[in-house]
């Protein structure tokens, strides 16, 4: 005899019938302080993205019970800084684990949805400036890397998701300006290709492939282009160290960045732990987190205030075979040291 399950709404047990909306936090009962340190953003900025994402929200929850946009990005805001699904935090704003796990959903897939509004590769003339405030390198366009986000073995036995140290991971390509903001974040590359791999693959590449104007600046994992600038191998003259030296003081902001973004928000922090889902979920947590980054800076806060002190990964330089060396990329970086850096 078949047994009858009834299915329970968490928030129905806890809040009742009768409510077109379940606004249960309220934003203006709690001090600055309090939003700061439960949800990683000050109040401003909060009521911004609240109305930045309110009609996608609304869209996602037409029933008649919907959860208030306001409590869905403190839900999303709440686990991407802190990575946690805690009963806590849901009491903090009074609603189930479960229904946490619906407004992350929801403001992530709200938050990838504005990504070409927030992160977008534009050539200014102002950026070569700022970059060659920093150690004197000019001609920069942005500082490219790839970076890797712990995240659990995928069901399937796809070992295409294991790095080069072991676990399991999604790559991440980013370019960000002098300030920390991004300026492209490819987020979606299974963490067992190497991050050459993945630029021959990114729209990045396709992009920059005949840019005429500037340059990005890459570590040696890359390989030496007209438009990517790498270091100097085995550098001889005191021209070739200056080079090296104002190379990795500048190649040094997207390290920085990465590790600012990291901090602020800790479900990317593998020193915390791994994002407990499937490689396309975890990809599209990982954009959003960078959308909140642009978006926090474009607003006026720091880039860099949450910034994390790890010592730098030095990376092991590209092996390229003679016939894939770029000639006139060699001649452009030898004109440039003598130009600028002799």
């Amino acid at each position: 005899m078949a047994i009858p399950i009834a299915i329970l709404d968490c928030d129905l047990l806890l809040h009742g019938r009768g409510h077109k909306t379940l606004d249960r936090f309220d934003l203006d009962s709690v001090s600055d302080d309090f939003l700061l340190t439960q949800f990683g953003f000050p109040r401003e900025f909060i009521l911004y993205l609240v109305e930045l994402l309110r009609e996608a929200l609304c869209r996602r929850t037409q029933r008649s019970r919907a959860i208030s946009p306001e409590v869905q990005v403190l839900a999303a805001l709440g686990f991407y800084t802190s990575g946690s699904f805690q009963t806590s935090m849901g009491g903090t704003i009074g609603i189930s684990q479960a229904s946490m796990s619906r407004c992350v959903s929801n403001v992530t897939r709200a938050l990838v949805e504005k990504a070409p509004q927030f992160i977008t590769f534009n050539i200014r003339e102002q950026s070569f400036q700022e970059f060659q405030k920093v150690a004197g390198f000019p001609g920069v366009l942005g500082v490219l890397d790839c970076v890797q986000v712990t995240i659990k073995a995928p069901n399937s036995e796809d070992s295409s998701y294991v790095n080069k140290k072991g676990f399991h991971s999604v790559g991440c390509q980013l370019v960000c300006d002098a300030r920390g903001l991004l300026l492209s974040a490819e987020t979606r590359w299974p963490g067992g290709l190497k991050d050459t791999d993945v630029l021959q693959r990114s729209a990045l590449h396709t992009q920059l492939q005949d840019s005429q104007e500037g340059w990005l600046l890459g570590d040696r994992r890359y390989p030496l282009r007209k438009w990517l600038m790498t270091p100097i191998d085995s550098p001889e003259t005191p021209a070739e160290f200056q080079y090296n030296m104002a190379h990795t003081a500048t190649h040094e902001i997207v390290d920085r960045t990465f590790r600012a973004i990291q901090t602020r928000f800790r479900c990317l922090d593998d020193t915390k732990g791994y994002l407990q889902y499937s490689p396309e979920r975890s990809s599209s947590i990982l954009l959003a987190c960078c959308v909140l980054h642009n978006a926090s800076l474009q607003s006026g806060l720091d880039a860099w205030t949450l910034e994390r002190t790890d010592p730098l990964e030095q990376p092991d330089g590209v092996e390229e075979k003679p016939e894939e060396r770029d000639s006139q990329a060699e001649e452009l970086r030898k004109q440039l040291i003598l130009k600028h850096f002799s």
